[in-house]
C-alpha cells in the first residue's frame, strides 16, 4: 500500500466560484479545519492576483504547522517572487508554478511555439527552486495535450527540479480511460518519472472528475488535487470526499490516505456555510440524502442489515445514522421503526391499521412528521414530550439600524417572550428562540429554496440542527422568508423539547 497525498485547493480553485470569496478570517478557519482533517497540502491562493490573497497566505502560514502550504503562480518570475514572500512564515512550503502545454493554449493563449513553452517551463521551475525545495509544476490543459510533447515537458521540468508534476484535465474533457492512459504513458515514457510524484487535477465539466482522478491513481498518480464538496471553476473540481471514500471502500485500489474521514461531513458543512453555497441533497457522501432511504424495499433491507443498501457506514464520514424517510413508498418495516423510536409499541394488527392510515396521509402530505404518526395511532399530544410553537415574531433591520428580533413562543401552554440582537434579522430571531428554550442547539444546515417566481415568491426553508449528538430537521414555507426561517427552526427544536 502506497500513500496517496491529498492536495486540497478549496481555498484557491474552489474560491474561484462566483460569489464564494472568503475573507482572511474565514480562510484561516477553513485551513485549520483542513489541517485537522490531515490534508497533506493546502493550496491557499494565487498571491500575485490580489493583496487579499497574499495576506491570507501569510496569515494562514503563521497558524498551520502540519500541512504543507502551497501558493500558485504563472511561469513568471514576478509571480514566483511574490509567492516566495507570501510563504515566508510557512513551516512547510511549496510553490506551484506552470504553463499551458496544449496546442490551443500555445497558439491562442501564448501565441508561442512548443520550443519556447518548453524553455519557459524549465526556467520557471529552476527559478522557483531558488526559494523552496518543494516545487510543483502544472502542465495546464494536459488533458488535451499530445502525449509525446507532454512527456518531453515533464521530463524536462523534473530534471530542472520539480518534485511534483501536475497533469490537469483543465477543461474536464477526458474520459476515465483516456486520462488513465495518459498517466500510464508518462509512467512508461518519462525516464526520470521516479524522481517526482504525479498529481491529478480534474475538472467536472462532463461529470467525470472523480472517475478520471481514480483512473489516474490506478495508473500511477500518487497525489490528488481536490476540493471540499467538489466546488470550483465552472462545473467544479474533483470532490475530496468522493475520492477519499472511494479509496477507503474499494480495497482493490492499492493506496491509502491519512484523511480523518469522520471530519468530512463537518468540514463539508463549514465550506457550505462560509461560501454560502448549499450542497445538493443527492451529492455523494455529504448530501442530505446520501444516507436516506425512502423505498420500502430499501428501508426493510437497511433495517435488517445496513450493508444491504449502504457501501459505507455513515459514521465513517461523521453522520450519526442513516435516515429512514417516511413517504408513500415506505413499507411497514420503516413505519414500525419510527413508532419504536417514539416509544409506541404496536402489535401486528395495530401496525396494519396504522399503515393503511399512513399511506392515505402520505399520498396527500409531502412531509410526515412525528406528530402525524402519533395522531394516526391515537396518541394524544399530552402523552408525548411537550411541543413549542411560534405565536409572534417582529424584526427590525435595515441600513443604519441594528438588527433586532422579538419572539413569542408557546411552551407547555405558556407564553414566553424574548428580544435579542444579531448579525441580521434571522440570526437575531434565532438568538431569541435559543434564549427561551435553554438548550444547546447547533445549526448544522440552513437552506432556502424558491417555490414560485417573482417578488412575492414563496420560500421553503429546510433546517438541520444538532443537540447532544442527535440531528433534528425542521421545515416551513412562507412568503416572508424570515418567518419561514424561524418557523422551520422552531419546528426542528420542537422535536427535542
Amino acid at each position: 500500500m502506497e500513500k496517496l497525498y491529498v492536495f486540497d485547493t478549496t481555498l484557491r480553485d474552489g474560491e474561484q466560484v462566483p460569489g464564494c470569496q472568503l475573507n482572511t478570517i474565514e480562510k484561516i478557519e477553513l485551513a485549520k479545519a483542513l489541517e485537522f482533517m490531515k490534508v497533506d497540502i493546502i493550496e491557499c491562493g494565487f498571491p500575485i492576483s490580489s493583496p487579499g490573497d497574499f495576506n491570507s497566505i501569510v496569515e494562514i502560514s503563521k497558524v498551520i504547522r502540519d500541512s504543507t502550504i502551497c501558493a500558485l503562480t504563472r511561469a513568471v518570475e514576478k509571480d514566483i517572487d511574490v509567492a516566495a514572500d507570501s510563504l515566508h512564515f510557512a513551516k512547510r512550503k511549496r510553490i506551484h508554478t506552470g504553463i499551458g502545454t496544449s496546442d490551443l493554449h500555445i497558439k491562442h493563449k501564448f501565441k508561442s511555439n512548443k520550443k519556447d513553452i518548453l524553455k519557459r517551463a524549465i526556467e520557471c521551475v529552476k527559478y522557483a527552486r531558488r526559494f523552496v525545495d518543494d516545487v510543483e509544476f502544472y502542465a495546464e490543459d494536459a488533458g488535451r495535450t499530445e502525449n509525446e510533447y507532454l512527456a518531453r515537458v515533464i521530463e524536462a521540468v523534473i530534471a530542472a527540479g520539480a518534485t511534483v508534476v501536475n497533469i490537469p484535465d483543465t477543461t474536464g474533457y477526458c474520459t476515465p480511460f483516456e486520462y488513465g492512459e495518459k498517466i500510464k504513458f508518462l509512467c512508461n515514457n518519462v525516464p526520470n518519472i521516479d524522481k517526482a510524484i504525479i498529481s491529478t487535477h480534474c475538472h467536472n465539466d462532463l461529470g467525470m472528475a472523480t472517475a478520471n482522478t481514480i483512473a489516474g491513481v490506478i495508473n500511477g498518480a500518487r497525489q490528488v488535487e481536490v476540493t471540499i464538496n467538489g466546488i470550483g471553476e465552472r462545473a467544479g473540481n474533483t470532490a475530496l470526499e468522493e475520492v477519499v471514500m472511494a479509496i477507503k471502500c474499494r480495497k482493490d485500489i492499492p493506496v491509502y490516505t491519512d484523511i480523518v474521514t469522520k471530519e468530512i461531513s463537518k468540514t463539508s458543512r463549514l465550506v457550505s456555510t462560509l461560501m454560502r453555497m448549499p450542497v445538493q441533497p443527492n451529492k455523494a457522501i455529504v448530501g442530505r440524502n446520501a444516507f436516506a432511504h425512502s423505498s420500502g424495499i430499501h428501508q426493510d433491507g437497511v433495517l435488517k442489515n445496513r450493508e444491504s443498501y449502504e457501501i459505507m457506514d455513515p459514521a465513517q464520514v461523521g453522520v450519526n445514522e442513516s435516515t429512514i424517510a417516511l413517504t408513500a413508498r415506505s413499507g411497514r418495516a420503516a413505519l414500525s421503526h419510527h413508532y419504536k423510536r417514539l416509544g409506541v409499541d404496536l402489535n401486528e394488527q395495530e401496525l396494519d391499521l396504522a399503515y393503511d392510515k399512513f399511506l392515505t396521509l402520505a399520498d396527500v402530505k409531502k412531509d410526515i412528521n412525528d406528530q402525524d404518526l402519533l395522531i394516526i395511532v391515537g396518541v394524544t399530544h399530552s402523552k408525548q414530550n411537550q411541543r413549542i410553537g411560534l405565536k409572534f415574531l417582529q424584526v427590525v433591520c435595515g441600513k443604519g439600524s441594528a438588527p433586532m428580533a422579538t419572539v413569542k413562543l408557546i411552551i407547555d401552554g405558556e407564553e414566553c417572550c424574548a428580544t435579542c440582537s444579531g448579525n441580521g434579522p434571522i440570526d437575531s430571531a434565532f438568538a431569541a428562540v435559543k434564549s427561551l428554550i435553554h438548550r444547546k442547539v447547533t445549526l448544522e444546515e440552513f437552506l432556502v429554496q424558491a417555490i414560485t417566481r417573482g417578488s412575492d415568491d414563496v420560500g421553503k426553508v429546510h433546517i438541520q440542527i444538532e443537540n447532544r449528538g442527535n440531528i433534528y430537521y425542521g421545515f416551513s414555507a412562507n412568503r416572508d422568508i424570515v418567518t419561514a426561517s424561524v418557523e422551520a427552526y422552531v419546528n426542528a427544536i420542537s422535536k427535542i423539547v
